[in-house]
């Protein structure tokens, strides 16, 4: 087993789990990367149903449990319901982070002390960029990170921190600069369906 990448479980069974609940939507996407995709994970449809999230935060839990995290951090909006999931899971501390000027910051009277463990959860990943900008918030407290808990993966192994990856599914995103993408030259609408404005 690659200590680095974890798949928590094997994708076909992922697959079927967000296939099952909605979480896997077809059509023409704006990711938060600003690249487009004809696919689009909507893990909100996976946490709205809270024994879902409880199936895989108590699967992700098992896998990133050595680690030692004392804490887990994730980005908002996305990493707060699999966060909060997952700390429950470990017994551990739940805070997120906040972009509310376009940076993540700790809000909330949320912090984090010289030497604390932080696993840092997020539903999907594309680029990585979310979690390495939290990663660096927290590094950049005194934390350790540990680690990257996420429910999706969809870096196809681009997103390489020198902390392990554990993914409940880890797939290669189909994904295109705007001017490349060739569901924008057949004129197709761009739906927006994430968070980040």
């Amino acid at each position: 087993m690659n200590r680095k990448r974890i798949e928590v479980v094997p994708v076909e069974k992922a697959l079927r789990l967000l296939r099952e609940c909605g979480a896997l939507m077809s059509g023409h996407f704006l990711l938060s990367s600003g690249l487009h995709s004809p696919e689009y994970f909507q893990c909100a449809r996976l946490l709205e149903l809270p024994r879902v999230g409880e199936q895989i935060a108590e699967a992700m839990a098992e896998a990133v449990r050595v680690w030692g995290a004392h804490t887990v951090l994730s980005p908002a909006l996305g990493g707060i319901l699999i966060g909060y999931e997952l700390a429950r899971q470990l017994g551990v501390r739940n805070i997120f982070a906040e972009r509310p000027e376009g940076r993540f910051e700790l809000r909330r009277g949320f912090r984090l002390e010289e030497g604390e463990r932080v696993l840092i959860a997020e539903n999907v990943i594309t680029t990585g960029g979310s979690v390495l900008e939290v990663a660096e918030l927290a590094r950049a407290a005194g934390a350790d990170v540990v680690g990257y808990a996420v429910i999706v993966d969809r870096s196809g192994g681009r997103f390489a921190p020198p902390e392990p990856v554990a993914a409940y599914l880890r797939t290669e995103a189909i994904t295109w600069p705007p001017h490349e993408c060739p569901l924008c030259a057949k004129g197709e609408p761009v739906v927006k369906p994430g968070s980040r404005k």
